[in-house]
């Protein structure tokens, strides 16, 4: 037997006999054949474990949190009653209370979630601050930034947070309303309960309270035409 294979088989046993230990804590495991531990692993009561979750590093699970299949976790800490959903992604990061997370969201290093916050299906946080109540729930990144409370962020919506030569922080105030496909150009800061419109590409401040549009007008050229590419679009 090779040394990857021992290697393998070591990590394989090891996983059992931790996957054994959880269980005999009261951690209810799906299957315990199917669960990689990594590291070391503390439970509170009442946690929920589904298949081909990974744990590597010091991770900290609190009472009733639910991590749903084919997720993985990195030397991070979940607090109570927060689901992380399936093939979800949490890395050095902390996690509020009754949080959701996923499914297919990723939680990259030095993210900081509040309490009661929202991460939807492919949304990516990058060392961003998080407060209580916050909702970004569908294809959104958001990197180096410092969010208030109760902040809502649309679908498609980034921080441009790289200029080519450093990273530049964004700050949302508390109440703060972001639009669907808008690009925030740090460094820049959203005032409290502002409301950025959809589609808009903020390089400048936007003032607290108010709606801010920054995007081109839409107009029709009449008499052109897009080519005709089928018989049947000439019809």
């Amino acid at each position: 037997m090779s040394e990857l294979e021992n290697k393998i088989k070591a990590e394989r046993q090891a996983s059992i006999q931790h996957a054994t230990e959880l269980i005999a804590q009261g951690v209810h495991l799906r299957d315990p054949k199917r669960f990689d531990i990594r590291g070391s692993l503390e439970c509170g009561k009442n946690v929920e474990i589904d298949i081909n979750v990974i744990i590597e590093g010091d991770v900290k699970l609190g009472d009733k949190v639910t991590i749903g299949p084919n997720c993985i976790l990195i030397d991070s800490t979940v607090d109570s009653d927060t689901k992380i959903q399936a093939n979800s992604m949490v890395e050095k990061a902390n996690i509020g209370k009754s949080c959701l997370i996923g499914p297919y969201a990723r939680v990259r290093a030095g993210t900081q979630l509040g309490d009661t916050v929202q991460v939807g299906n492919f949304v990516e946080l990058k060392k961003v601050t998080i407060g209580s109540g916050c909702k970004i729930n569908h294809l959104s990144y958001v990197g180096d930034a410092i969010l208030g409370k109760g902040v809502i962020i649309g679908a498609g919506t980034i921080t441009c947070n790289f200029d080519g030569i450093k990273k530049n922080d964004t700050y949302i105030e508390n109440g703060a309303f972001i639009g669907s496909g808008c690009q925030l150009v740090a460094p820049v800061r959203v005032g409290k309960k502002a409301v950025v419109g959809a589609g808009s590409t903020i390089t400048k401040d936007v003032p607290a309270r108010e709606l801010t549009l920054a995007r081109s007008r839409q107009i029709v050229i009449k008499g052109k035409k897009p080519p005709v590419s089928s018989e049947e679009d000439q019809e």
